[in-house]
C-alpha cells in the first residue's frame, strides 16, 4: 500500500552541528521543504546560512556547548524534528584528551540529547509524532582511518540501538539512523560526496518512511549495515531489560 510521503511543510526542525558543511546543507533542505529552522551550534556568533539563491534562510540560530544538553529542554519541547549532527574528528591523535573529547562529543553529548529528547512530555492529541534522526556514521561498522572517530561513533550506534529497544512502546517518537560514507567536510576534507548530495539523500530517504538511512558508494555497507543493526537488536533484546 501507498504511503504518503512525510510531510515536512510547517514542522519545526533542530539540527546540532548546524555550522557544519552538512549541517547547512540540511537546512537549506529543510528550508525548500517548507520546515521552521533552528540551528545548534558550538560557534560563538550568530549561525547566518544564504540559500542558493543568495538570500538569507530564515533561521534561528542558538548556542549550546557539549555538557549542556538538559539546558535544551525547553526549546526541544518545540522541536517536530532534532537531527543529532554535531562531532569531532581528531584523525590520527590518540592523546587522552584527544579520547576525552571524541567520546564525549560524538558519543556521550548526542547520547544525552538522546535521552533528553524522548523523555520529553508526550505531545497533545492530534499533533504530529516527534522525530529523532541521528548521524552515527559508517564508522559504526567500518575503518574511517580514525580510530577514535571509529570508537566513538560505533559507541553512539551501540546506545542508539539499545535505546531503541524501548522508545516504541513507551513514546511515540520515531528514530531514524543516518548512516553516512564519507562526504567533505571539516571532519573529512577529503571525501568523495558533496554535502549537499548526502543531505538531499537524507531527506529523500527519510520522507520515504525509512528509519535505517544508507548514503555511501560502497556497497558493502548496504549489506552490512542492515545486518549488523538486526543481530545487535536481537542480542541487545535477550541480554538486557528496560
Amino acid at each position: 500500500m501507498f504511503r504518503p510521503l512525510l510531510p515536512l511543510r510547517d514542522r519545526t526542525v533542530a539540527v546540532s552541528g548546524a555550522a557544519g558543511s552538512l549541517g547547512q546543507a540540511l537546512l537549506r533542505r529543510f528550508h525548500g521543504q517548507g520546515a521552521r529552522l533552528i540551528g545548534l551550534t558550538s560557534q560563538d556568533s550568530p549561525l547566518s546560512i544564504e540559500g542558493r539563491s543568495g538570500a538569507p534562510i530564515p533561521l534561528r540560530s542558538v548556542q549550546w556547548r557539549c555538557g549542556e544538553e538538559q539546558a535544551l529542554s525547553e526549546l526541544l519541547e518545540q522541536v517536530d524534528i532534532l537531527v543529532i549532527n554535531h562531532g569531532v574528528n581528531t584523525f590520527a591523535d590518540r592523546s587522552a584528551g584527544a579520547v576525552e573529547r571524541s567520546l564525549e562529543v560524538n558519543a556521550l553529548s548526542a547520547w544525552r540529547l538522546v535521552e533528553l529528547f524522548l523523555s520529553l512530555p508526550e505531545r497533545p492529541a492530534g499533533s504530529p509524532a516527534r522525530e529523532l534522526w541521528v548521524n552515527t556514521s559508517e564508522a559504526e561498522i567500518l575503518p574511517a582511518v580514525s580510530p577514535l572517530y571509529e570508537i566513538s561513533k560505533r559507541l553512539l550506534g551501540q546506545l542508539l540501538s539499545l535505546r531503541a529497544l524501548d522508545h516504541s512502546s513507551a513514546n511515540p517518537c520515531r528514530i531514524r539512523r543516518l548512516v553516512l560514507g564519507p562526504f567533505r567536510s571539516g571532519l573529512n576534507p577529503y571525501g568523495v560526496m558533496g554535502a549537499d548530495f548526502v543531505a538531499g539523500q537524507v531527506i529523500a530517504q527519510a520522507r520515504r518512511h525509512l528509519g535505517l538511512i544508507i548514503v555511501t558508494p560502497n556497497p558493502l555497507t548496504y549489506a552490512l549495515m542492515p545486518l549488523a543493526t538486526a543481530l545487535r537488536h536481537g542480542y541487545f533484546r535477550l541480554t538486557s531489560r528496560a
